[in-house]
């Protein structure tokens, strides 16, 4: 590849929402989960070609469930991805991965709307 992760990310996913400055990107949430799989990338968590298939499983799944497919559940279908592919390469397990998303839930209830989510003790029940 050419060492340009937005090149080395725009040949693994052709379908990647984007315009001709790069992604695009519905809510900051969406921004994140992207930059999230990038790092995890850099840190050599995964290489592209394992991140395309473990998307490309999620949109299948997600299909399968009855997903529309519409575009609008895309990096819902990112996130999916990152947290399986953490799971299985050892960066967390399932259960952790679920007590952060069951946190950032209870996060989001309590914030208003435009207000930075932040995580705080209170939300690990």
């Amino acid at each position: 590849m050419s060492g340009d992760p937005a090149q080395e990310i725009a040949a693994a996913l052709p379908d990647l929402p984007r315009d001709g400055e790069g992604p695009v990107f519905r809510a900051p949430w969406e921004a994140q989960a992207f930059a999230l799989a990038l790092a995890l990338h850099e840190r050599g968590l995964f290489t592209w070609k394992e991140w395309a298939a473990a998307l490309a499983d999620e949109i299948k799944r997600a299909q399968q469930q009855g997903d529309p497919d519409r575009g609008d559940t895309y990096y819902r279908h990112w996130l999916a991805a990152v947290e399986r592919l953490v799971a299985q390469k050892g960066g967390a397990d399932g259960e952790t991965l679920a007590r952060y998303r069951e946190a950032w839930r209870h996060a989001a209830g309590r914030t208003p709307h435009g207000t930075p989510i932040v995580l705080a003790p209170a939300d690990f029940r």
